[in-house]
């Protein structure tokens, strides 16, 4: 709390001041003294607590009647511990002494009226708003850490509303105030004081855009609530009633943490002597919020909803795929939700197009759809489908320029909970494609990465994608949860682990097992034809290279161990200077718990069984996964795309909470 200017007495007639509930009032007892006074005693009423604060080196603590000297810069402060009854009604005393202490030279009243004020949010994030007296206008993190949260109310709780609920300056619905935050004023204090005084709750102008506080004044109606600070209010009046000890207000964010914006906003409340020219706050009372951000789920969460496209082409309808997801999430008792073709506008790849996260406080949490700026076909699903009651959207769109394929969201990923030396993530770390260190080549948009960036609590990791056609970190990279005491583990796309497996078949015998067999509209390669291919060998073991660049930075950025990567047998071929899959890309699977829905490969058969799939089996089982291969060849694969680019999952929060880490 903020402390109030010094008193100043006077000899001649009574001083009459205000003295907030537990804010210690300096009294200045030195403005007009009589003529040959030498010390001074301070008495108080009942109700009164009297301190002297003094240099102990300078001034002897004095017996007695307490006649403390005047020539030593003693201090006075006064306080009080309880709001007062009635006006004026607790005094203090201050006498006056020449030298002999017997003599008084003279008296100064002061009259002081209690009151208890106090501006109080979830100081503690417990969920609740609980009376402070400690510093409420710092935010600190960590478990040991203070600060009230704020959630951005970006969902849209009221069908009737055309955006978000935090576009709206009149409440939408009732329900929408479980999105903010709670805050009490409490104004105990006679209620004639208020005849002559006033609360001004402000908001500092660079958080009034960041900010909106709702108050409900004559009852609980939605009528009844109404937006006091925001965007275009930067200070309301308090509208007190007769003997209103509390008033409350509710808090809502109006945009999530940014590069312009490191998430922190504060309020406060003044209370201000209107009989003064000019106005004078007498006190202020500050709390601090910061906004939660907006979190991304690894794929080592449990899953609850499957998102996937109906389209069709040349080939017809993914009727077939849509069949497969439909068996891979009854497996897991996770929902599919299928967008029809009339909403994705033959757009399937609804991965590129979204990313799913939530966001949280302590007093609730909702999910979160990031829609990404690529703008194609499913550009309109996640505002006009998935913005709805406790669903939240945000968006970061280029404004000077169009979209490139890193700016799509399969080039958005997010490891699990990772230790880096001494440092936790507990949230995990975000992975996004980019170019190589100063190539100047494609990189994800700055508006996005600034974004990711701000929310502090996921620190992204930038790869090297760029030199794969589409760009996107999922085409070399996975990560599946295991049981073990690790918890996952990374996959990564390997030629030189798929070349190793047909060198080995080759020396058993199956030198003319055949990649594509079956696919009749796919040229057979045997074993031999492909181990002979100098191309295909020379594109895949640059592909690698630039795999293993990866791997390495993956390693040092997640504190990761070779103990911790599989590699997935892979093979690329170059199209100009950029890498494509030669077959369906296994490690651009779905993972929904500890079901993977992997590209079948079309691999060749040895002994009735493909052994690429024998082989990623053999990798991926004994760490209690299922492998479920999925043919997508001609409805994705043919279009530089797989399962994951395919489909969408959002899943469950992390239960660690976000305040407790320390960025």
């Amino acid at each position: 709390m903020a402390p109030q200017r010094p008193v100043r007495l006077s000899l001649k007639k009574p001083t009459y001041a205000v003295c907030v509930v537990g804010v210690e009032t300096s009294v200045d007892v030195y403005s007009d003294v009589p003529k040959g006074a030498k010390t001074f005693r301070v008495s108080g009423s009942p109700g009164v607590e009297v301190f002297m604060v003094y240099d102990p080196a300078r001034v002897t603590v004095p017996t007695g009647k307490s006649h403390w000297p005047l020539d030593t810069n003693v201090e006075v402060t006064v306080s009080v511990d309880a709001a007062s009854k009635d006006l004026h009604d607790l005094k203090v005393k201050v006498s006056y002494f020449g030298q002999h202490e017997g003599s008084v030279l003279g008296h100064s009243m002061l009259y002081l009226t209690g009151v208890d004020l106090s501006l109080d949010v979830d100081t503690h994030r417990t969920g609740k708003v609980k009376r402070s007296h400690g510093d409420k206008k710092t935010w600190r993190w960590g478990p040991e850490g203070y600060g009230a949260v704020l959630l951005v109310n970006c969902d849209r709780d009221s069908v009737t509303s055309r955006g978000p609920d935090l576009t709206n300056s009149q409440l939408a619905s009732l329900d929408d105030l479980q999105d903010m935050s709670p805050m009490v004023l409490s104004c105990d204090g006679p209620d004639r004081l208020f005849d002559s005084h006033k609360l001004v709750l402000n908001v500092p102008f660079l958080d009034s855009r960041r900010v909106g506080v709702f108050c409900a004044r004559g009852g609980n109606s939605l009528e009844d609530y109404k937006q006091v600070l925001g965007p275009q209010h930067l200070s309301y009046e308090v509208e007190r009633q007769q003997g209103e000890r509390k008033i409350s207000f509710f808090v809502e964010g109006l945009t999530f943490p940014d590069a312009d914006f490191l998430g922190l906003v504060s309020l406060s409340v003044s209370l201000v002597d209107t009989e003064t020219l000019p106005e004078v706050p007498l006190f202020t009372d500050t709390v601090a919020f910061r906004m939660a951000p907006w979190i991304m789920t690894p794929n080592t969460q449990p899953p609850l909803e499957l998102y996937a496209c109906s389209v069709a082409d040349s080939h017809g309808p993914n009727k077939k795929f849509l069949e497969d997801m439909s068996d891979l999430a009854l497996k897991t008792n996770c929902k599919l939700i299928i967008c029809p073709r009339i909403e994705n506008r033959n757009d399937r790849w609804i991965q590129d197009e979204m990313e799913f996260g939530y966001t949280e406080a302590p007093h609730k949490s909702f999910p979160v759809v990031f829609d990404s700026p690529r703008n194609r076909g499913l550009k309109h699903f996640p505002y006009k489908r998935i913005l709805g009651p406790d669903f939240g959207y945000v968006t970061r769109e280029i404004l000077f320029a169009g979209a490139s394929s890193l700016d799509s969201f399969g080039n958005l990923d997010v490891s699990p909970p990772v230790r880096v030396g001494g440092k936790e993530y507990p949230l995990g770390r975000i992975l996004i494609g980019s170019s190589f260190p100063k190539s100047g080549g494609r990189r994800m948009a700055k508006v996005v990465r600034d974004f990711l960036q701000a929310q502090q609590v996921q620190a992204p990791v930038e790869l090297y994608s760029d030199w794969l056609s589409v760009g996107h970190v999922d085409e070399f990279l996975s990560f599946v949860p295991t049981s073990d005491q690790k918890g996952f583990r990374l996959l990564l796309a390997s030629p030189s682990a798929c070349l190793r497996l047909f060198q080995e078949k080759k020396e058993e015998g199956y030198g003319e097992a055949a990649q594509f067999d079956g696919l009749s509209h796919q040229v057979n390669r045997s074993i031999n034809e492909m181990l002979a291919d100098r191309s295909l060998r020379r594109d895949s073991l640059y592909v690698q290279k630039c795999i293993d660049w990866n791997r390495e930075v993956l390693k040092r950025e997640l504190g990761l161990t070779e103990r911790d990567i599989v590699d997935i047998p892979q093979l690329f071929s170059l199209k100009g200077s950029y890498a494509e899959a030669f077959f369906p890309d296994m490690v651009n699977m779905v993972v929904l718990g500890k079901y993977l829905g992997i590209p079948k490969p079309f691999g060749p058969i040895i002994n009735g069984r493909c052994c690429l799939e024998e082989k990623v089996r053999s990798l991926l089982e004994p760490l209690g996964l299922h492998c479920i291969f999925i043919d997508d060849y001609l409805s994705y694969h043919e279009l530089l795309g797989e399962i994951h680019c395919g489909t969408n999952v959002r899943r469950k929060p992390f239960s660690f909470k976000w305040w407790h880490m320390v960025p």
